[in-house]
């Protein structure tokens, strides 16, 4: 009885803006409540500075991936337009070069040329755009779902350290809310690293650590200003 392998590699493209988005949301939301309440500021103010930092980081990271993505896929568009221009101009050569595509894959000669000419046949822009250019419909640049996916999870992730900072007292904010991300990001890393099929210990360990080092340096400035103030 055969079995079938279960593939994550389509998963990529919202996986790492969901993840980028989530951790971003938790560690600058986090770092933000930190830094300010080392400051000495009011608790009133921490909040109105961490609901501020959801809000402009969400729109930021809105902005930033659909502008980032929008930039591949105009790429993508000009590379397929060009394609495009080629196989109305001299199909013959087009599929001259995808059969050699084939060949430095390792098919004969005679087969190589008979698969580019039935690809070509059935869906020449399609076979030229996959194995020439590289684009496929699983992995092509979508800005909206891209922006949409990261302001989302950043949302979802900033919310949760700002939540537990309305909760706890001021007196405790700062270890609170340090543990707590702590434990949301080892989540996150998790998390991921099992949808993308990698060591779910590691990719714990590895947000986790870049995190508390953002929370400690914000909390060094914010001492280091609360003094000065």
């Amino acid at each position: 009885m055969g079995h079938s392998e279960i593939h994550r590699s389509h998963r990529v493209g919202w996986l790492r803006a969901a993840v980028l988005g989530a951790n971003d949301g938790i560690v600058s939301t986090a770092s933000l409540i930190i830094g300010v309440a080392a400051a000495s500021t009011a608790h009133e103010g921490i909040l109105l500075a961490g609901a501020a930092g959801l809000v402009a980081g969400a729109m930021s990271m809105a902005a930033g991936e659909y502008v980032s993505v929008s930039s591949q896929s105009d790429t993508e568009n000009a590379d397929l337009a060009l394609e495009k221009k080629s196989l109305e101009q001299d199909v013959e050569f087009e599929k001259e070069e995808l059969a050699k595509i084939y060949e430095r894959r390792g098919l004969e000669s005679v087969l190589a040329k008979q698969v580019a000419e039935q690809l070509m046949a059935h869906d020449a822009l399609g076979a030229h755009a996959r194995d020439e250019i590289g684009i496929s419909e699983s992995v092509s640049a979508q800005p909206v779902q891209a922006a949409f996916s990261s302001a989302g999870t950043f949302t979802v992730g900033a919310a949760l350290p700002l939540v537990v900072a309305w909760v706890v007292p001021g007196n405790q904010l700062i270890p609170v809310v340090t543990v707590f991300s702590l434990i949301f990001l080892a989540l996150l890393g998790g998390i991921a690293a099992r949808a993308g099929g990698a060591s779910i210990t590691v990719g714990a360990i590895r947000v986790t650590f870049w995190g508390a080092l953002a929370m400690a340096l914000t909390a060094g400035v914010g001492r280091i200003f609360g003094v000065i103030a």
